[in-house]
């Protein structure tokens, strides 16, 4: 990684200065840029020629007054030299390549904590504000995996899915694995929102995590700020997963940002009364991947990869077709390359702690989902007697792969 900008060049301020003057707006931005060629000379520019240009009216009314970006800058680049946030430009090498694939990029990232993260391979957990007790729990539960497989967990910040995405990445006994988890944020990088996340905050930064914005400072929470930093999750991650969400849900709104840039999509299915989870059958109908536990998130995306600068790609690493492999509970199928420079297969790692279920042990295992079930369902699915079953279920219990919760038996 290269050193954090902190003296700003000429042609970074010329950035800044356009992009403080458009207001953070993308489609202004990249009319400029493209019509004078570069920021420098889109900032020198008369007004009448932004005029010229269809700019918006308010955009010209800042850029009338030059004294005043000189001012915000100035701001900027004391914050820089303070430490109190980073900034990444879209030319330097630590910007994350793969939002350069995006269809509208962000010239500019501003971010507290651990940026080696964005380089990172990643996987996006959204969904609902609002999620049920047991929706936080499998979100809980798949972060928490997923980053133990070397993944970095990429979410939005917002109460309810995202917020127990982030803790689950968190909550890493391991140091080698504490940290991944990356928010970006729908406000200005010094505008905590919601306002109780501060505590959140401080423990991504604190682990070793990031928080990001494309946003300036001091951007305040507005509704067309969301959707916009939606595009960020889809396009950091390789893949998105929706743990549960209503239909109007702006997660789904993430799916298809991650849809259309060629990225899979996971839903996990619940109870067809369940109106929280509308949005997840509605996503599984229209073809995104049904899952049931985390392994088949890594059966799908876990690789090696090679960020370009040039041609983000993706290498999958070859897997064993061998079925024994799925009887490894808890082991990491892959330890996914930790920067954007190549990195070799020897880089992937399998934790010596993987428990393995044994083999009389699977036709009751297999039968388990993260749902539950009681015991009169898995007597029926096994065809096992009573005591042989719930010695087996004990069994499972005291490796820890399973639990019981309210009578239901469950994979954990």
């Amino acid at each position: 990684m290269t050193a954090v900008t902190s003296s700003l060049t000429d042609d970074q301020r010329a950035v800044l200065a356009l992009w403080y003057e458009v207001n953070a707006s993308l489609s202004a931005y990249h009319k400029l840029l493209t019509s004078f060629g570069n920021a420098e000379l889109a900032w020198q520019a008369k007004v009448e020629a932004w005029r010229q240009l269809g700019i918006h009216h308010t955009h010209l009314k800042r850029h009338e007054q030059p004294e005043q970006t000189l001012t915000n800058i100035d701001k900027i680049q004391q914050a820089l030299i303070e430490g109190r946030y980073g900034l990444l430009f879209a030319d330097e090498s630590d910007y994350p390549a793969q939002l350069l694939q995006i269809y509208d990029p962000p010239p500019l990232l501003f971010y507290r904590g651990n940026h080696a993260r964005l380089h990172q391979a990643q996987i996006a957990i959204v969904g609902s504000r609002k999620p049920t007790a047991h929706a936080q729990k499998i979100t809980f539960d798949i972060a928490q995996y997923l980053a133990q497989a070397g993944y970095i967990i990429t979410s939005g910040l917002a109460m309810g899915v995202d917020k127990r995405a982030h803790l689950g990445a968190l909550a890493q006994a391991d140091a080698e694995y504490q940290g991944r988890t990356i928010g970006v944020m729908g406000t200005g990088i010094d505008v905590n929102y919601p306002n109780h996340h501060d505590k959140l905050f401080a423990q991504i930064i604190d682990q070793g995590g990031c928080i990001i914005s494309e946003l300036l400072p001091h951007t305040q929470p507005h509704k067309h700020t969301f959707p916009r930093r939606n595009r960020l999750v889809a396009g950091l991650g390789l893949a998105t997963i929706v743990t549960e969400a209503t239909i109007q849900s702006g997660s789904l709104i993430t799916a298809r940002l991650t849809s259309e840039q060629g990225k899979q999509v996971f839903a996990i299915p619940s109870h067809i009364d369940n109106s929280n989870a509308e949005g997840c059958h509605h996503l599984i109908r229209e073809g995104a991947t049904l899952i049931y536990h985390p392994q088949q998130v890594l059966e799908d995306v876990s690789g090696q990869l090679n960020y370009d600068r040039g041609s983000y790609k993706t290498t999958i690493v070859s897997q064993s077709n061998d079925n024994s492999s799925q009887k490894m509970i808890g082991a990491d199928r892959s330890e996914v390359a930790s920067s954007h420079v190549t990195s070799s297969p020897s880089n992937i790692k399998t934790p010596p702690s993987a428990i393995v279920v044994p083999e009389h042990l699977m036709p009751v295992y297999e039968q388990l989902d993260w749902h539950g079930q009681d015991l009169d369902a898995l007597i029926v699915a096994t065809a096992l007697a009573p005591p042989q079953l719930i010695g087996q279920l004990m069994e499972l219990e005291l490796l820890g792969v399973i639990s019981v919760q309210g009578g239901r038996y469950l994979r954990v």
